[in-house]
């Protein structure tokens, strides 16, 4: 198990983790298992996206904002982030994705990103690979 540190800049943004997690398998010398990409935080995710046209994360960014508006939730009432809870709780807290040869099996425009929904902050990533 690895655990990765990444301090987001944004209210909410995407961070392409890929190149990190692809690191961390090759350093784990299993050639073919399942790599687990797990967020502990109840505000952030970690999804499996398109990684060369950066529009399609924002458009994942706003798609989230329209589905789920800020503002009008109870828990607003305690930190003013309940809709940042219901969109990590909608996208979820990790990713498996196969490993084969030593590598990623993920798709030509495929990426692992860690999801922020209510920054800046510093976030851990707990990597697994089996």
């Amino acid at each position: 198990m690895t655990e990765l540190r990444i301090r987001t800049t944004a209210k909410r943004e995407m961070v392409d983790l890929t190149a990190r997690v692809a690191e961390i398998v090759a350093r784990s010398k299993v050639t073919e298992g399942l790599c687990s990409v797990y967020v502990p935080h109840a505000t952030a995710a970690v999804v499996v996206n398109e990684n060369d046209d950066p529009n399609v994360c924002i458009d994942v960014l706003d798609a989230l904002d329209r589905l789920v508006p800020a503002g009008v939730w109870r828990h607003d009432r305690v930190d003013n982030n309940g809709a940042a809870h219901i969109k990590a709780a909608i996208l979820g807290p990790s990713e498996t994705v196969p490993v084969r040869g030593g590598r990623l099996l993920l798709g030509t425009w495929q990426a692992i990103m860690l999801a922020e929904l209510d920054g800046p902050r510093q976030r851990r990533v707990i990597v697994t690979v089996r």
